[in-house]
Parts: structure tokens; C-alpha cells; sequence
């Protein structure tokens, strides 16, 4: 359900655009291989899971979901939020095996737990959901 799985836009055309409207609340905008690596020693620090959404700035299923994924990250504190381009990180999304975007891998202790491609809204609450409950001592 809703996944772009080809490009819109040229580059030039999405570097215009600002990643803002994939950000904001508690969504961590990733652009640098070493910021995600900071995330991650951060995130098993602090016993948090984290939710990886893999999306483009030309991505329309991308953009629908964005608002949703934010509020989750308010409601949802006790997890770490990720957006990483994968027009900005190409190589590092190409590692991640990215076929569509949006792409969620959950995340725990550095090992994928689980992943939902496309923008299915119920299908990402859901996991999100059973993630939590599933935490031990967290809420």
C-alpha cells in the first residue's frame, strides 16, 4: 500500500525542497552515515527501539505518512524516530536493501526486529504498538 518505487524529481529539483516536513516533534533527521551510527550507540544507551523510515522528498506516500510518524514520536517517547533521505544517503539506503519508500525497519539493539513497506497507516500504529508493549519496563 502506497510505496513510490520510482523518482519524480531530478536531485537538483529535491534539494530545493527543505526535509522539514519530514521532521519535527521527536523525528531525528538523518544525513550523515555518522549521525546514524551516533543514533544507534545513543538509542542501545538508552535502551530505546528505533523506528528507521527510509523516505524521499518526492515520495507522495512518503509525504502522506509524515504527519502520522511525527505524532507517534510524541506519543511514543520512549522510542527513537528516524527519517533518512535516500537521495542524500544512497549508498547507505542501497546497504539497507531499499526498494520502496517509505520503508520502516524497527530496530532494536542494532538488529532489525521487523519492517513495513509503504505507508499503510493502521499496519505502522500496529507495530509501533506491539513494540511498545512488548518492551520490558517501558512505556
Amino acid at each position: 500500500m502506497g510505496a513510490c518505487v520510482s523518482k519524480s524529481k531530478t536531485k537538483e529539483q529535491d534539494s530545493e525542497q527543505s526535509g522539514a516536513e519530514f521532521t519535527g516533534a521527536n523525528v531525528h533527521l538523518i544525513t550523515t552515515t555518522e549521525s546514524w551510527d551516533q543514533k544507534m550507540e545513543e538509542a542501545k544507551r538508552d535502551g530505546k527501539t528505533v523506528i528507521a523510515n527510509f523516505s524521499a522528498t518526492w515520495c507522495g506516500p512518503c509525504k502522506m505518512i509524515a504527519p502520522l510518524y511525527r505524532e507517534l514520536s510524541e506519543q511514543y517517547t520512549s522510542l527513537m524516530f528516524l527519517v533518512i533521505d535516500v537521495d542524500e544517503l544512497t549508498d547507505f539506503s542501497t546497504s539497507w536493501d531499499i526498494k520502496a519508500t517509505p520503508t520502516f525497519f524497527f530496530l532494536r539493539d542494532g538488529q532489525q526486529i521487523d519492517k513495513l513497506v509503504g505507508a499503510n497507516k493502521p499496519e505502522l500504529q500496529k507495530k509501533i504498538i506491539s513494540i511498545v508493549d512488548s518492551a520490558p519496563c517501558q512505556k
